[in-house]
């Protein structure tokens, strides 16, 4: 068995990675940019498939794909063409921008400091114009490079427990996690950019999938060490953080096949992402205590999630004196935006500046309507009604210019759809320290926080559910992206002052940790420099 249970190791990482008032200001790192690492990972010894490069109109609403989800049991098989679309938009290379060192190369989801060290690699059968193999996916080529000829879906089978969507899926794509891309700006809090990052990505990913009309599903559950050795990857260096299914396969077998013995090394070479990576082994650490080591563990952790679809957080009453209830209004389907949801992601950028102009309160509720509703994922359940709800993370707010909503401090009650009043007042300059104070969450029409008790979590899912909860929050964040631009709106994700978070939200938020920052509003563009 893995040490995942015991979960001192993951509270450890937690505090270790907090920022405060005073470790930022006694940490004496600095960005050494003649050591900054390359932002893809390439294999020079393997020349890259092209993929096509005309993307589909799918005519889905943005709105509508971030919100709902195709039925798990849909027969549904990608080709070629729809993977292109999916990898292009979720982790492709949307817009680039020269600067006096270099270039920046933009990617579709939203990444912490533009580093982007998500790499996602297909594990598929046999598909329309598209081998069986495993592929890493080259987005400085748009192409993908084939690393293992022939079908090791069977290796992802036996590695997840058997986990059904896995069984059926004529596809599976894995996130990676490369440690020092992220860690040469964030040093050990990188580990939770692994969640936030992914989490963004995958956002993109569901939606588009939703708008092919493909089942997916987030796979949280499995054996590290199978799938890090079916990638061949240099494990000090990058691992396996989660899986996504896409499409379903009903003719394929529902018993476990027989799992492929080979999975010798490769021996493939990739360029070196820096002259030097400095290693924080702290990460590492965290990783393998997170780590499960047999498909009889697997199935175990996964039968820890709730059998009666409860949330972990607490959506549920609990207010305080004087408190106000403010039930959401979002929009009509008639009034809703109908750009589609490739459009929306082709503009989405991280906001540098917002106006200090108020949004709608229709606005407000169309964002934490759509952006909360159901996930399909191994580590939440169905509720009553068949619906799945993100679980593991509350969403608190600082309200700052929002029409028909007073200014002030809330809490998001997703069960009731109702904003729970906490406190009353302009909280623009707390709100601008919270958010290790940068001006963004400061001029924003409103801050969402998420927020997770994790010692629940710590004891249902062992440290492993410190994933679960990273991954949930990134991939909430990304829709709230997605929402806000589908509106016309701007966004950004911002780090912040973890205790210190907490305490503006205490009492309701009190033995809560911070967990992930969005800041929405009117965008201000800035124009380049002539």
């Amino acid at each position: 068995m893995s040490n995942n249970s015991n979960s001192e190791t993951g509270w450890n990482y937690h505090e270790a990675t907090k920022h405060s008032y005073s470790s930022v200001r006694t940490n004496p790192h600095s960005l050494d940019f003649d050591n900054q690492p390359l932002p893809f990972k390439i294999y020079p010894q393997l020349d890259p498939l092209p993929m096509p490069s005309e993307l589909r109109q799918t005519g889905i609403a943005a709105l509508s794909a971030i919100s709902s989800n195709v039925p798990l049991h849909t027969d549904a098989t990608p080709d070629l063409e729809a993977i292109a679309q999916l990898l292009f938009l979720s982790a492709g290379i949307t817009r680039q921008r020269k600067y006096p060192g270099g270039e920046i190369y933009f990617r579709a989801a939203a990444c912490t400091g533009a580093l982007y060290e998500i790499e996602l690699y297909l594990v598929c059968g046999d598909l329309p114009r598209l081998p069986a193999g495993i592929y890493h996916f080259a987005p400085a080529e748009f192409g993908l490079r084939q690393l293992r000829a022939g079908d090791y879906r069977s290796v992802l089978v036996e590695a997840t427990g058997g986990e059904a969507a896995i069984v059926h899926a004529p596809m599976t794509i894995v996130c990676t996690g490369t440690y020092w891309r992220n860690a040469w700006k964030y040093q050990a809090r990188t580990y939770r950019h692994f969640g936030w990052d992914s989490g963004t990505l995958l956002a993109n990913l569901l939606a588009v999938a939703t708008s092919l009309g493909f089942p997916a599903e987030i796979v949280c559950g499995f054996v590290d060490s199978t799938v890090n050795r079916l990638l061949d990857l240099d494990t000090e260096r990058e691992v396996a953080f989660s899986l996504v299914t896409i499409g379903y396969d009903s003719s394929l077998p529902s018993q476990r096949p027989s799992p492929v013995d080979d999975l010798s090394s490769l021996g493939f070479e990739t360029v070196p992402l820096s002259k030097i990576e400095i290693d924080y082994p702290l990460m590492r650490e965290f990783h393998a205590a997170s780590s499960l080591n047999s498909p009889d563990e697997v199935a175990a952790w996964r039968d820890k999630r709730d059998p009666g679809g409860t949330d972990l957080g607490s959506s549920r009453p609990h207010l305080i004196n004087d408190s106000v209830l403010v039930p959401l209004q979002p929009l009509s389907d008639a009034e809703m935006p109908r750009d589609p949801i490739e459009q929306v992601i082709l503009r989405r950028g991280s906001s540098r500046q917002f106006a200090r102009t108020p949004i709608t309160f229709a606005q407000l509720s169309t964002m934490l309507q759509r952006a909360t509703r159901g996930l399909h994922a191994d580590f939440l359940v169905s509720d009553k009604a068949g619906a799945t709800l993100p679980q593991l993370n509350d969403l608190y707010l600082i309200v700052h210019a929002v029409e028909c909503l007073e200014a002030g401090a809330y809490f998001f009650r997703r069960d009731a759809q109702v904003l729970e009043r906490l406190k009353r007042g302009d909280f623009r300059n707390e709100a601008g320290y919270l958010g290790l104070e940068q001006q963004l969450p400061a001029d924003a029409a409103v801050d969402i926080f998420f927020l997770a008790d994790l010692r629940p979590v710590f004891n249902r899912f062992g440290n492993r559910g410190y994933r679960a909860v990273q991954l949930e929050a990134g991939i909430v964040g990304g829709r709230l992206y997605l929402a806000a631009y589908a509106q016309r709106l701007g966004a950004t994700g911002l780090t912040f002052y973890d205790d210190d978070v907490t305490r503006f939200f205490s009492p309701h938020a009190e033995g809560k940790s911070a967990i992930f920052l969005v800041a929405v509003g009117h965008s201000i563009k800035r124009h380049p420099r002539p």
